[in-house]
């Protein structure tokens, strides 16, 4: 029988993350949600339980170090292993350049960025020390390669995380560890939601074959493709879940 995996899913509390944490469950894995929002995500790993699966809450601020550390580490201490993390908590952080709120501009590199890189390194601690031949998944975003007006440091943390994967994953192999992007386009969640009164949205759909926003379970179903061992092959790229929306520039 095979060993059940154990994944960690920060921004478990809602849209893509809460789905993913929906996803991984329902295929029978052990489930970490992981959100600063403690409401949304004890109300997902209750839904997990609700449908017959085993999940764990645990409230966490990705900006800080201490708070992912300690997240895998209760992780580890329920379930003895860790074999995916994904880590995909995010905020907007939209404005133009010249306008930038430097308190948002700081929590948006602090939550998107930093937040991602100590997942990474927590994790593949965890991974390495435990000898787990794992994957680490990254949300990144085609903001991460395309310019647009009004979100100066989503795209600056976007960017990182493309790299951060890259290096990441160049490191991590001789463990056999695995990293991973996954680049979402316009997908329906509360982030996307918070540029309908900005006339946005509409343009958005413009940009995405079919015409409308990506469900958040889509990505969902392509984060969990990238977990499985027979994506091996996959490793230091980056993923465009975004339904053509790159495809038009």
């Amino acid at each position: 029988m095979a060993t059940q995996r154990v994944a960690v899913i920060t921004g478990g509390a809602s849209g893509i993350g809460r789905q993913a944490c929906l996803t991984f469950a329902r295929k029978g894995d052990r489930v970490v949600v992981a959100d600063y929002n403690e409401a949304g995500g004890a109300e997902t790993a209750e839904m997990i339980k609700q449908a017959g699966g085993e999940a764990l809450f645990v409230q966490v601020d990705v900006s800080k170090q201490e708070s992912v550390e300690a997240l895998v580490q209760q992780a580890v201490a329920a379930y003895g292993r860790i074999d995916v993390m994904f880590n995909n908590a995010g905020i907007g952080g939209a404005g133009p350049v010249l306008e930038q709120n430097m308190d948002l501009y700081h929590r948006t590199i602090n939550v998107n960025q930093h937040g991602v890189a100590y997942g990474i390194i927590a994790a593949g601690k965890a991974m390495k020390e435990l000898g787990i031949r794992g994957v680490i998944i990254n949300t990144a975003s085609v903001f991460g390669f395309l310019a647009s007006p009004g979100t100066f440091a989503y795209h600056a943390t976007k960017g990182a995380v493309i790299m951060m994967s890259k290096s990441a994953a160049l490191e991590l192999a001789p463990y056999g560890i695995r990293v991973v992007a996954v680049a979402p386009g316009a997908v329906d969640t509360p982030i996307i939601q918070g540029f309908k009164d900005k006339g946005m949205l509409e343009s958005m759909k413009q940009k995405v074959m079919g015409g409308e926003l990506t469900r958040p379970e889509t990505v969902a179903n392509t984060v969990y493709l990238i977990s499985m061992d027979e994506a091996e092959a996959i490793n230091g790229s980056v993923v465009m879940a975004d339904q053509g929306y790159a495809s038009f520039k």
